[in-house]
């Protein structure tokens, strides 16, 4: 079963950084796609960022996009999202997912992913 975990939200001003991590499990030796989504209050959940295992590759949400960058540890199975110049808009929770399997892309549709964290708050104030 795999299981993931997020942690690193908080509350930063506009123009900082933060650093988001998901802890996953369950997910070592098998091929997947991982992807980090945000839900906004009063708006659906929206992809961010998504890629393959095994690949270095990330595909951004152009809202991110230059801004937002994710890596990997696979050592200690733990997945980065790093957040530069955070804007208001930007404020959500943040959520860490995963599906198995797939065949190229990862999918970004939220209905594509199985698995999922239960979220980190961020929040940037202007």
């Amino acid at each position: 079963q795999v299981q993931l975990v997020e942690s690193g939200g908080g509350s930063v001003k506009a123009g900082e950084s933060l650093t988001l991590s998901c802890a996953a499990s369950g997910l070592t030796g098998l091929r997947y796609c991982l992807g980090w989504f945000r839900q906004s209050l009063g708006k659906e959940r929206e992809w961010i960022a998504v890629s393959r295992s095994g690949s270095p590759e990330t595909t951004y949400a152009d809202s991110v996009k230059g801004r937002f960058t994710t890596s990997r540890d696979n050592a200690k199975g733990t997945l980065y999202l790093q957040m530069n110049n955070l804007e208001p808009d930007d404020t959500a929770m943040y959520y860490c997912a995963a599906y198995i399997g797939g065949i190229e892309t990862c999918l970004v549709n939220v209905n594509a992913y199985s698995a999922w964290g239960p979220g980190t708050q961020v929040t940037v104030s202007s």
